[in-house]
């Protein structure tokens, strides 16, 4: 790996985990985008390196997710009575996306896709709609479906869920800094699961960069995996300080300017 390929994603890495912690992001939003851009000056073609990383990415969250989520158990910040009910959904969903829809829809379409459900993601939080005093989460069922899509989505965009999980549960009155640190929870089971189901399905793949394991590009996954788990638990630490209109306001600045650019990525590949 050459030093400057190396100082991109260490930068990158550092980044992602200390956005993990402040916002609950397992860093999809950022990191597809970089691993995109460093795939395809390797030559990766475009269809394809925009699906590695996305695939990459999810693999990162496995680490980072767990260095976010001590760090916000020990502030009080996990609802897990919300990560039991959610969790059976994401696994479902994520199975879904990764042995199926994945493979089947082309890397454009979900360039496009990561920069919709993103940019929507963005004006929720940057409107900051208070909801109804009366709405709370749902049951069961409910949960388990507010699971399946939290977890389908993330597996096509290669984010760790925040960017649906936390407007869904602040919209049912769950406090801003509980919905963080939920979703950071999240993380880890979004990713198994669909970190499994990408390594089945891209078994079969020519024409891979030196390195790849299926859609994952390990050299990437682990250099921003050891920067992330590094910054995660400052990041965490810092969103318990910051004030609840601020921290959405930095949330939607975000994921404004990464929407653009995927959107962007996803018309020249198409």
């Amino acid at each position: 790996m050459e030093i400057q390929t190396f100082l991109e994603l260490g930068i990158t890495g550092a980044v992602v985990g200390f956005m993990a912690g402040l916002l609950g992001l397992g860093g999809g939003l950022i990191m597809v985008p970089v691993l995109s851009f460093i795939l395809g000056n390797m030559g990766v073609a475009e269809d394809l390196s925009i699906k590695m990383a996305i695939v990459t990415s999810m693999s990162t969250i496995l680490f980072t997710s767990i260095s976010s989520v001590r760090t916000h158990h020990k502030l009080g910040a996990v609802r897990w009575d919300l990560v039991k009910g959610l969790a059976p959904g994401i696994v479902l969903g994520s199975s879904m996306a990764s042995l199926w829809i994945f493979v089947a829809v082309k890397g454009a379409t979900l360039a496009i896709l990561f920069g919709v459900f993103v940019s929507y993601s963005s004006f929720q939080m940057f409107m900051d709609k208070k909801p109804k005093p009366s709405r709370q989460m749902p049951g069961f069922v409910g949960q388990l479906g507010m699971g399946g899509l939290i977890g389908m989505l993330s597996g096509l965009v290669g984010a760790g869920g925040a960017f649906v999980s936390v407007p869904l549960m602040t919209w049912c009155n769950v406090a801003i800094h509980n919905a963080i640190g939920t979703s950071a929870a999240l993380g880890f089971p979004i990713a198994l699961a669909n970190v499994t189901g990408f390594v089945i399905s891209g078994l079969q793949l020519d024409n891979l960069p030196p390195g790849a394991l299926g859609y994952i590009w390990l050299p990437g996954m682990l250099v921003i995996a050891c920067f992330s788990v590094v910054t995660a638990p400052f990041g965490a630490r810092a969103a318990h300080r910051l004030p609840v209109k601020k921290l959405k306001r930095v949330f939607a600045f975000f994921l404004v300017f990464l929407a653009m650019y995927m959107f962007n990525k996803g018309i020249n590949a198409a």
